[in-house]
């Protein structure tokens, strides 16, 4: 989903969250939030908004490597994330 878009997909989902979801359950290397605002071209401080709103929705955990957050999806995420891709390639 990440490489192509689906105008239609917008009109159901915010597209910059959902594609951070799927950037997340698609990357299975460490995500950290610069390299996920460049994967789905989106401002950094925009990108730590959301994650922290998604973090509150117990979405994403934060894990402390030095002075870095890794981000990774929760159990609730990672089932969030999967049906959002079920759904985009239906559309």
């Amino acid at each position: 989903m990440l490489g192509r878009e689906k105008k239609i997909f917008n009109v159901f989902f915010r597209r910059k969250p959902a594609l951070m979801l799927l950037g997340l359950l698609e990357n299975k290397q460490e995500v950290y939030a610069s390299s996920l605002a460049k994967e789905i071209n989106c401002t950094y401080s925009h990108v730590v908004k959301i994650l922290q709103q998604m973090n509150k929705a117990g979405l994403i955990e934060f894990a402390k490597q030095g002075r870095i957050k890794l981000l990774k999806l929760t159990k609730k995420g990672e089932k969030v994330a999967e049906h959002i891709s079920q759904i985009a390639d239906q559309l």
